[in-house]
C-alpha cells in the first residue's frame, strides 16, 4: 500500500528539493548574505560559498580539529556546525588573523618553532592556540596538551606546537 506523501514547502521549495534558507554570516568583519541548503555546515559555507579555504575538511566528524574557526571568540569545530545556526554571530577564520601584512603572534611563533610539517592541520591548530591563550589555559605543557587535544597532527609536530604556544604566552 502506498502512503500519501506530504509536500513541505520552505522558501518556496517542494519536498523533493533540499530546504533552502536565507542567512547572513558575519565572517572576518564582513557580512555576507547566502541562500543555502539548510543542512550546509559552517565549514562548507566558508569553503565552498565564501572561498575561505583556510579551515580544512579532515575527518568531517569533529574529531581532528582541522576545521576549527572562532565564533564570538570561542572555538568551533565547523564541520559539525550548521551554518544557519551561526547567523548574526562573529565568525573568524585563519585568513583574518594577520593584519596589515604582519602575522598574528601565534602564526609567527608557529613559523619560528617549525610547528607544522605537512601544514594540513596548521590553520585549525593556530585557531585553537589563539583561543587557548585568550582563555588563559596555556600556563603549562600539561594544560596546553589537554586543551589542544581536540586538534590532531598526523605528522607529530606536537612538541613544536607547544613550544610556539609557550613562546607567545611568554611574550604577553
Amino acid at each position: 500500500m502506498k502512503q500519501k506523501e506530504t509536500e513541505i514547502r520552505l522558501s518556496g521549495q517542494s519536498s523533493s528539493e533540499p530546504p533552502q534558507v536565507d542567512i547572513t554570516l558575519n565572517v572576518n568583519g564582513i557580512s555576507r548574505s547566502l541562500r543555502i541548503d539548510a543542512r550546509v555546515t559552517l565549514l562548507d559555507a566558508l569553503r565552498d560559498r565564501l572561498g575561505l579555504t583556510g579551515a580544512k575538511k579532515g575527518c568531517d566528524q569533529g574529531a581532528c580539529g582541522a576545521c576549527t574557526v572562532m565564533a564570538d571568540g570561542k572555538r568551533v569545530v565547523s564541520c559539525l556546525a550548521l551554518a544557519a545556526q551561526y547567523e548574526g554571530r562573529e565568525i573568524t577564520t585563519v585568513e583574518a588573523l594577520a593584519a596589515d601584512g604582519e602575522l598574528h603572534p601565534v602564526q609567527a611563533a608557529f613559523a619560528r618553532h617549525d610547528a607544522f610539517q605537512c601544514g594540513y592541520c596548521t590553520p585549525g591548530q593556530i585557531m585553537s592556540a589563539v583561543c587557548l591563550i585568550r582563555e588563559g589555559r596555556a600556563t603549562s605543557d600539561e594544560e596546553i596538551r589537554e586543551f589542544m587535544s581536540g586538534n590532531i597532527c598526523r605528522c607529530g609536530a606536537y612538541p613544536n606546537i607547544r613550544a610556539a604556544i609557550r613562546d607567545v604566552t611568554a611574550e604577553s
